[in-house]
């Protein structure tokens, strides 16, 4: 049985496609994104695939790990086109997720929970994509998709290399540090003040358990200073364990940075970029 159920490309207005390459990059045109619904756990789950125009070998995949939840962080077919084109352009094949109950998609967000298998049955549909190299995988998140690459890694070794950019790695329950991430959570776990919440914090915060993630994988950790959103010592803290635990990992802090890094995006795109072509490339 065909686990995608649909797929169509992604065509922007010329002045949409003047933007995103402006935005992008040049290289963003060469580039092809079609949106899919893909089955997870027996629902239809909405998403996208990017791949470059020519194709003449084996491509390694990115799966990409949106953030937010709802139309917070939602990717849009603009976004798309621009955001896993850019990736695509570095010669890779991109595979994003919307999540169950986001955009369309059957299902509840279930924010790191049962969710977390819409990212792992991405990498099946490789079987009905032939220009994917099975045998070399990388996935990235930002934000509360940072949280769901942290966790992934700790279900399967498959990954080579992992960027996370601002990512979640203690939902810390009981603080008013971020009232941003509180009201995410909020939304999707119920009554924080019930012990069932708590315990869904802690299971979902990787800091918690960071032995269980694979020591096959290398991970890029990008930070802003001045992330209000996930603090900065979110990626610090888990610096430390990465270090106790042996796993290779590089943290670079971005002074002054936000949570988006807008002023500091061409510097992460290029470090991003070294990333996989380091530990994914032949």
């Amino acid at each position: 049985m065909n686990k995608i159920v649909s797929r169509k490309k992604i065509e922007l207005t010329s002045s949409q496609e003047k933007f995103v390459k402006s935005g992008w990059g040049e290289e963003v045109i060469d580039t092809q994104t079609e949106a899919i619904t893909y089955l997870s756990d027996g629902m239809k789950v909405n998403g996208y695939i990017a791949y470059p125009k020519e194709i003449n070998k084996k491509l390694p995949c990115i799966i990409w790990c949106r953030g937010g939840i709802g139309e917070a962080g939602v990717i849009d077919n603009f976004n798309a086109r621009g955001i896993f084109g850019l990736i695509a352009s570095w010669g890779y094949v991109v595979l994003a997720s919307q999540y169950r109950g986001n955009a369309g998609s059957e299902g509840k967000d279930d924010f790191g929970g049962d969710d977390l298998n819409d990212i792992l049955n991405l990498t099946a549909l490789s079987e009905e994509i032939d220009f994917i190299d099975n045998n070399r995988w990388g996935i990235e998140g930002w934000s509360r998709g940072g949280m769901m690459t942290y966790l992934a890694l700790t279900r399967t070794d498959i990954f080579k290399a992992a960027v996370i950019t601002g990512g979640i790695a203690n939902l810390r329950c009981n603080s008013e540090e971020s009232k941003f991430m509180r009201h995410l959570y909020e939304l999707s776990m119920g009554n924080p003040s019930s012990v069932d919440f708590k315990n869904k914090c802690r299971e979902r915060s990787i800091i918690n358990f960071p032995e269980k993630i694979s020591k096959s994988t290398n991970l890029l950790l990008l930070h802003g200073t001045a992330d209000d959103k996930v603090l900065p010592h979110d990626s610090i803290d888990m610096s430390y364990k990465l270090i106790e635990h042996g796993i290779n990992f590089r943290l670079i802090l971005y002074e002054n940075g936000d949570h988006y890094l807008k002023a500091h995006r061409k510097e992460a795109d290029i470090e991003r970029k070294k990333w996989y072509q380091k530990y994914l490339e032949d």
